[in-house]
């Protein structure tokens, strides 16, 4: 090692005393500040912290928001924001390189929030949160209403009053901070927690939801313009009403709101009618309808009485049907008279055919008839007997054991001579198509390309299987299968168009190897490859 100079009076540190000093140099002279510029890139690990450049257009600072500060910020950093960053300048002696760690971050006036705002709008735009056939209409008479703001603000206390004096009905409040970082998250839970109450549950479910806060700047307002109020807005299954700031305010949520109300009060008056006037409406309605009713029933009544007018006196409607029946009346009892005659005289001619005597008469032919009859049966009977069992008889000797030991017989010779018969058909057949099958198999040993190829033939075909009959078709770097008589050869085009010269692959195939679908080409007569005789 060399020693150093004994003249040198230059101090010694390390590195780590240097790297510190200037960590705390820069600390001392730079302190807490605030920087305007613009946000570059943006690094969110997983660790939490995020880590993002600051830059104008000459230069660029490394800056870093601790895990602790992010949930604190009033805005989300974005690239391409431009932003005032309050924090202190320090260094990582790790890497050498000074930095700012950002306690606070808001934008740099309202331009850049008027940027970010319309960007954010054209985004949430194009994806149809603002399309008019989204909105729906509001309930004519609501019976309950929720209100998300803030529960202590003068706001829900106008809203109530303004509720009271028209329609007193039922109103729920969902407490939210109303401005702040945390106000974007706690509106869409207010709203996305009323669309979560069930039908007919311990909380009644709100038929009307409203979004109100009183005025204030672009940056009270923020958090009304956040994304997931937004979404939340849009997604609501209840009816909503935005009245966020005075009528010269607007944020995004009025745009996705299915009404936007010019104040908080105004929002009250457009959600419920007045009652009083509601009631004079209903007696006017109520008065019109019993006057129109009264004018009706006088209308019928006048034309009732000149139809009636018209109509023919009932005595003169009555008087024909008056003298039809005073003429029956009158016909009556000489009708009576003639009838009861008429039915006396047909009674006694009953009365003569019914004596004694033609009733023992009548009886004493009935009973011969039934004599008659029952002799005819007993006849019948007898004939009827006889024949069956004549029948009975002439069955019972035909069914003797010797007749049917006869057919037995007559039908075993009958079978075994058919067997005889079948067994000689059969050999004659199969010797016929046993000399069938060898003509043709001679012929297609005649026909096949197999003989060919063992004169010194060869056979080429293309890698699909197909047969080459050009040059033409194979071109240089076309791979070939060369079908010869004792193998086969794989080979590779050198040239095309021309005569081709190629290079064997593989060594010849010994003929007990042959490939599979070859073997399978010679035992069926109809495939492909036993059809190529005509190629030579």
């Amino acid at each position: 090692m060399t020693e150093a100079s004994p003249n040198s009076n230059i101090a010694e540190f390390t590195v780590s005393d240097i790297s510190f000093s200037i960590k705390r140099t820069l600390e001392d002279a730079f302190g807490y500040v605030r920087v305007r510029g613009e946000l570059g890139r943006i690094s969110r690990p997983g660790s939490g912290h995020i880590y993002l450049d600051l830059k104008d257009d000459r230069s660029v600072l490394s800056a870093v928001i601790w895990k602790g500060a992010v949930s604190k910020l009033k805005i989300q950093p974005e690239q391409g924001l431009e932003v005032i960053a309050t924090g202190k300048v320090t260094t990582f002696p790790g890497q050498s390189k000074y930095q700012m760690v950002i306690d606070a971050l808001e934008p740099a006036g309202a331009g850049a929030l008027m940027a970010l705002l319309e960007e954010r709008k054209r985004k949430l735009a194009a994806e149809g949160l603002f399309a008019p056939e989204r909105k729906r209409p509001l309930p004519t008479l609501p019976r309950v209403i929720g209100v998300v703001t803030s529960p202590t603000g003068a706001v829900i206390r106008d809203i109530l009053h303004r509720i009271s004096d028209r329609f007193p009905l039922h109103v729920l409040v969902w407490p939210v901070r109303v401005q702040g970082e945390t106000c974007g998250a706690e509106v869409a839970n207010g709203i996305r927690g009323f669309n979560a109450l069930p039908e007919g549950g311990a909380i009644p479910r709100p038929d009307l939801i409203i979004v109100a806060r009183g005025g204030g700047s672009l940056e009270d307002l923020w958090g009304f313009n956040d994304e997931a109020v937004v979404r939340a807005a849009a997604e609501s299954a209840i009816p909503l009403i935005s009245a966020v700031g005075h009528e010269t305010d607007w944020t995004l949520i009025d745009l996705a709101a299915d009404l936007r109300a010019p104040t908080p009060t105004g929002a009250a008056e457009i959600a419920v009618p007045v009652k009083a006037e509601l009631m004079a409406s209903l007696n006017d309605l109520n008065r019109r309808l019993s006057a129109g009713l009264l004018r009706l029933v006088a209308s019928r009544r006048t034309e009732l009485r000149a139809a009636a007018a018209a109509l023919p006196a009932p005595r003169d409607l009555l008087a024909l049907p008056r003298q039809r029946f005073d003429f029956a009346a009158g016909n009556l009892e000489r009708g009576l008279s003639v009838n009861t005659r008429a039915h006396r005289t047909r009674l006694m001619r009953a009365e003569a055919l019914l004596t004694p005597l033609t009733l023992a008469r009548r009886t004493t032919q009935a009973r011969d008839r039934l004599t008659g009859l029952e002799e005819r049966l007993a006849r019948a009977l007898t004939v009827a007997i006889a024949s069956q069992s004549q029948r009975l008889n002439a069955v019972s000797g035909r069914l003797t054991p010797a007749p049917l030991i006869r057919q037995i017989r007559l039908g075993q010779e009958r079978l075994g001579t058919l067997s005889t018969r079948l067994g000689r058909t059969g050999q004659q057949l199969t010797q016929e198509r046993r000399a069938r099958l060898d003509s043709l198999s001679k012929l297609l040993k005649s026909l096949s390309y197999k003989d060919v190829l063992s004169r010194g033939y060869a056979l080429v075909r293309a890698a699909d299987g197909q047969p080459l009959r050009n040059p033409a078709d194979a071109p240089a770097g076309t791979l070939l299968s060369i079908e010869l008589a004792g193998g086969q050869l794989a080979a590779e085009v050198v040239e095309g168009d021309g005569p081709a010269s190629s290079s064997a692959s593989s060594s010849t195939v010994p003929p007990a190897k042959k490939p599979r679908a070859a073997k399978a080409a010679a035992s069926k007569p109809d495939a492909p490859a036993s059809r190529q005789g005509s190629l030579f």
